[in-house]
């Protein structure tokens, strides 16, 4: 068994189309059809085959995500779906400034907030938003995939950035990394610290 959990991705078109017909009136009889399983992604252990390279790791995790995924959604369907979600939105904000009429339109997610929500997220489990006075809760594992989050996405957007969004991006990086290196030598330190000596007795 991998130690790494993987999510199984189910297509929702499929069960759409599945309860439908269950709800259809039908002529004759038909045998109990088995439980549709629960829409959304479910934490799943799934075996792999054993390897010493990374590389080849890698590899066939992504040839088992392939596997596991559901058809890609037709152009006609990404359309509708588009249509209806933004006209889902749009209702809730709406909802949302009916009962504060101070709050304004709120602004289209762009690039920044996706790296600001990281960059947050990881100074926070490195304790940066501890309250004065008390103990930092750190979540070093936690700190480390926000900041290896950050640098896939700029492995993944190399050559599409501005040069501001990659300026940004670099930035935040740059000053992640130091704080974790920085973190984890103290933590380091604090583990290897020797023992306080005993007062000699006389």
């Amino acid at each position: 068994m991998s130690d790494t959990p993987k999510f199984e991705v189910i297509d929702r078109r499929k069960i759409k189309k599945e309860e439908e017909q269950d709800s259809a009136p039908s002529q004759a009889a038909e045998p109990a059809s088995e439980p549709v399983k629960s829409a959304g992604p479910q934490l799943v252990e799934t075996e792999s085959a054993g390897t010493s390279e990374a590389e080849s790791e890698v590899d066939a995790s992504e040839d088992d995500l392939a596997g596991e995924m559901p058809p890609p959604p037709t152009a006609e369907e990404k359309s509708e779906q588009a249509t209806a979600y933004e006209a889902s939105a749009q209702r809730v904000e709406d909802l949302l400034r009916a009962q504060n009429p101070s709050m304004g339109a709120q602004p289209p997610i762009k690039f920044d907030h996706l790296v600001q929500q990281l960059y947050l997220s990881a100074l926070m489990q490195m304790g940066a938003a501890t309250p004065e006075g008390q103990r930092p809760r750190v979540d070093i594992i936690g700190a480390r995939q926000s900041i290896d989050m950050l640098g896939v996405l700029e492995e993944k957007t190399k050559g599409n950035l501005t040069a501001t969004e990659l300026r940004m991006l670099d930035t935040v990086l740059f000053e992640l990394r130091m704080t974790f290196l920085e973190l984890t030598k103290m933590i380091s330190l604090q583990g290897v610290q020797a023992p306080p000596p005993k007062p000699e007795k006389h």
